[in-house]
């Protein structure tokens, strides 16, 4: 199977982590939740497949790009 990153767009701090190591999530799905600049930005999965890695906590700072979740496709 192949492994497939999920990244934050923007900079700020993880408002919400939405999703759980081995939950299986469909396309679409919001995995986190971004604070930036008093918006809420969703980090959403770009396929089916299954979480195998969260790398954020809530409350933690991210940078633009960063891989926030790995899933397995």
């Amino acid at each position: 199977m192949a492994k497939l990153e999920a990244k934050s767009e923007v900079s700020g701090f993880v408002w919400k982590v939405e999703t759980e190591l081995g939950k299986r999530v469909a396309k679409g799905d919001t995995l986190i939740v971004i604070e930036s600049m008093k918006m809420e930005i969703p980090v959403v999965a770009e396929a089916d497949g299954v979480i195998v890695t969260i790398a954020v906590e809530e409350g933690g700072a991210v940078d633009e790009g960063k891989t926030v979740a790995v899933l397995e496709v």
